[in-house]
């Protein structure tokens, strides 16, 4: 099987943003994550955007909102109206509570997010690596989906 093929079985299922924004989060390589964006292209109703956040524990929160927000609507991901923002940070939020670790201990994060919208629904991937100490990093992950 070439790359080119490994994202070929989206094209025959029903899509789900939330599946969609994991898989986009989770690709490994700018090479992989172009090759699925090339397959999600071809859906005129999907749109996404993948970026990316590092900072600590205490910061994220904050920060994730921003650079959400930002680059969904520079991308037109969603349309700049306050339901549709509102949902965004929603998914966000729950994305958000699955990444982070006990909030009273000082972590570094360095994560990978995606969004991925429909008519009805945005989701929100995020992946990355948490650390205490640069020798502990620890894979985590997050989803939230939300109607807009």
């Amino acid at each position: 099987m070439n790359a080119r093929s490994n994202f070929e079985f989206l094209l025959d299922k029903n899509l789900n943003v939330g599946k969609l924004a994991m898989l986009l989060a989770l690709t490994n390589t700018k090479e992989e994550e172009e090759q699925l964006k090339e397959q999600l292209a071809k859906f005129k109703n999907i749109k996404f955007v993948v970026t990316g956040l590092g900072g600590m524990i205490d910061e994220i929160p904050e920060k994730i909102i921003q650079v959400l927000i930002g680059a969904a609507l520079n991308t037109n991901v969603i349309k700049k109206d306050t339901r549709q923002i509102h949902a965004l940070i929603h998914a966000a939020q729950e994305a958000v509570h699955g990444m982070m670790l006990d909030p009273t201990i000082n972590a570094s994060y360095a994560m990978k997010i995606s969004i991925v919208s429909d008519e009805k629904w945005v989701a929100v991937g995020l992946y990355g690596k948490a650390a205490f100490h640069p020798l502990t990093n620890h894979e985590r992950s997050g989803l939230g989906v939300m109607h807009l």
